[in-house]
């Protein structure tokens, strides 16, 4: 299977999955709340983490039978990564007025109703992971509340509010490891988790799942300095953002720090290391190796 029918046929799913889950909030959410939430959730977008979380679930040739908790996981990660934007994109973090080829979340319906949709992401998220009786859903819920919450994501994103502004002031200018380290949170953490998500719900060994972590890990790295890349050379409408750029907002970058063509070649090197990470696995783990090319070579 060619990627790009690889990547089609699990969105589907994943689009499905999230499309039934929206419908459920219209039953037993407030209207509003639910819209925005649906808005937002709906938009579209690559599905990068809950692909990748079920590709290592099949990579490490998980049983159907526990198939449902790499789904619920996938979903899970997307629902967080979703709130994760509509909060970025708040007047007060990044302001925002384009995500995903059309208005933001608090453009459509207010700053205070958007805060409120990605407080409910948030915690539907945890609901669909918590709701079935597998014991390996116990541990997952902490890997990904680590993940998301103030050592992760959330941390990754008071770093770069820390540094927000070094470009455009007389400060000295990040190193490459505090830029690296905002995006191993901000971007790598989610990533990490969720093919190490999979191969657990896989039932894989311990060395297996360390090292699927180390593949998410390092891909996430090499995704994020694409996107800094694509930032300055990329289409933006072909991106669905509004063309503000991150180092325009005086946001620490790669290619700002080293230029396009290292940060090109440093892209390549996380993504040698995510091969290198998975480099025992099988065939079953294709579409795993495909992902860490299409990382750094997307167009979008």
């Amino acid at each position: 299977m060619d990627l790009e029918t690889y990547l089609r046929e699990r969105k589907e799913r994943i689009e499905a999955t999230l499309a039934e889950h929206a419908r459920d909030w219209e039953e037993r959410v407030p209207e509003a709340l639910a819209k925005a939430m649906a808005y937002s959730l709906l938009a579209g977008g690559k599905r990068l983490r809950p692909i990748l979380c079920l590709a290592a679930f099949e990579g490490c040739e998980g049983a159907r039978v526990a198939e449902a908790v790499a789904l619920d996981f996938a979903v899970a990660l997307e629902l967080i990564h979703t709130y994760s934007l509509v909060h970025d994109d708040l007047p007060a973090m990044d302001d925002d007025d384009l995500r995903r080829g059309r208005p933001t979340c608090h453009k459509v319906f207010g700053e205070a109703t958007a805060i409120l949709a990605g407080d409910a992401l948030l915690t539907e998220a945890f609901g669909i992971l918590a709701g079935g009786d597998e014991p390996v859903r116990a541990k997952l819920v902490g890997l990904l509340a680590r993940a998301a919450g103030a050592e992760g994501m959330v941390g990754g994103q008071q770093l770069d509010l820390d540094m927000t502004g070094r470009l455009a002031a007389a400060e000295p200018l990040p190193s490459l490891d505090e830029i690296g380290e905002i995006h191993r949170r901000k971007t790598g953490a989610l990533l990490a988790v969720a093919s190490e998500a999979g191969a657990l719900a896989a039932g894989a060994s311990d060395a297996t799942v360390k090292a699927l972590r180390a593949y998410g890990e390092s891909l996430g790295l090499a995704f994020q300095i694409a996107d800094d890349v694509l930032d300055v050379v990329g289409d933006a409408a072909a991106m669905g953002k509004s063309g503000r750029g991150d180092e325009a907002k005086g946001k620490p970058t790669y290619p700002a720090l080293v230029g396009i063509d290292r940060a090109r070649a440093l892209a390549r090197e996380a993504r040698d290391r995510a091969l290198s990470a998975i480099g025992e696995l099988g065939e079953a783990a294709a579409p795993l190796r495909l992902l860490a090319s299409y990382a750094i070579d997307r167009a979008s």
